[in-house]
């Protein structure tokens, strides 16, 4: 009996735009994806994209233009940085969109809420796939998080809570004089990002913001413009309620690790310690159970044993790779850019309750969901 082939597996040829750290980081994981072939780089700096090319064993181009003129791509990813970390994202990400290709992009997707908006409403005008490199959730202990809860063993959602930044203290501060980053909102727009992408993927959307931010004397006495302490409460569209606390490296975290985020429902509650490494779940107290004040159910407890939060970038990338292989609908791209405006306009919403004394914000919309019936899924 004559052996089925199986279908061969769609390789998508990719374009990397931006080659500092970050984007070194990215063509290794497509190096070793078997979903991507990575056939070029560029860079604007020459030195960079020639030393990355050569490294990687590809094409340098200087510009994006010449790169999709050149090569015959179905995938540009980019990673470029910017003012806040994002304001050379825009520019390429509509030159590639224009060309008719599959865009995954660096978090934030842009420093500037409009343009965020409409990069999201491009894409999906086009039909063409937009992703955000949101990496934190991709990990084996968000995955089982959510396993709890759809295995029904978080019950009703009570509340979220969540601490990320750097380890640090008044010893170790050193003042960013680059003008690029030396800006009141920086850390805002370029880190809690990924906070409130893991928020949403837990919870749902945000309906309500207030937030108290601020920067300690050490930065004060240095000129420091950054607002690097961020306390934002939070209201979810299903009634949890939630609180992020950030800051860039001003004290040592205690419990919980530099990332931690603890949900809690009516049959039982999660903690994720330090992103990747760790995952303890504690059911609910069953009737008829007594324990001692502090005591409770024998928790249930996930350590990966990585420690390295690099893992999460090959993790994120595979998804999108494989989200395009599978022409998943475009509403269902995990991490979609859609996903990465809503954190922006979160972010944009703790900027004004800032701004407001501490006012209560409704974030801004997002664009509605229409689908498509031509990959319509159950």
């Amino acid at each position: 009996m004559a052996k089925t082939k199986k279908p061969a597996v769609k390789v998508l040829r990719t374009g990397l735009v931006g080659m500092s750290g970050i984007g070194n980081t990215h063509a290794r994981a497509h190096l070793a994806d078997p979903l991507s072939k990575l056939v070029a780089v560029c860079d604007v700096v020459k030195e960079k994209a020639d030393k990355a090319a050569a490294a990687h064993g590809v094409k340098a181009y200087y510009s994006l233009r010449d790169m999709l003129k050149h090569e015959e791509l179905d995938v540009v990813d980019v990673t470029t940085g910017g003012y806040e970390n994002g304001s050379w994202h825009a520019e390429p990400v509509f030159e590639a969109l224009e060309a008719g290709k599959h865009v995954l992009c660096e978090k934030p997707l842009s420093n500037d809420i409009g343009e965020a908006r409409e990069m999201v409403r491009q894409a999906a005008a086009r039909k063409l796939y937009l992703g955000c490199n949101l990496n934190h959730f991709f990990t084996p202990t968000a995955e089982r998080a959510k396993q709890y809860m759809d295995e029904g063993g978080m019950g009703e959602l009570i509340y979220l809570l969540f601490k990320m930044g750097f380890n640090g203290g008044e010893a170790t501060y050193a003042f960013n004089k680059s003008p690029r980053f030396n800006q009141p909102y920086a850390h805002m727009k370029a880190f809690l990002t990924h906070p409130f992408s893991v928020m949403r993927h837990f919870c749902g959307d945000i309906t309500h913001i207030q937030s108290f931010s601020g920067k300690p004397g050490l930065r004060q006495s240095k000129g420091d413009l950054l607002l690097s302490v961020n306390s934002v409460h939070c209201r979810f569209a299903n009634g949890t309620v939630g609180y992020l606390l950030s800051h860039r490296g001003e004290a040592t975290w205690g419990l919980g690790g530099w990332w931690s985020c603890e949900v809690a429902g009516s049959k039982g509650t999660f903690c994720i310690e330090n992103c990747i490494e760790k995952l303890t779940y504690w059911p609910a107290i069953k009737p008829g159970e007594k324990f001692g004040l502090g005591e409770g159910p024998k928790p249930e407890i996930l350590d990966t044993g990585i420690k390295d939060f690099g893992e999460t970038f090959p993790r994120r990338i595979h998804a999108f790779l494989e989200d395009v292989t599978n022409g998943v609908s475009f509403e269902h791209v995990r991490a979609s850019g859609r996903d990465a405006l809503a954190t922006m306009e979160y972010i944009f919403a703790v900027i004004e309750s800032y701004e407001s004394g501490g006012a209560l914000v409704r974030p801004h919309p997002l664009p509605t969901l229409h689908g498509d019936p031509t990959r319509e899924t159950i």
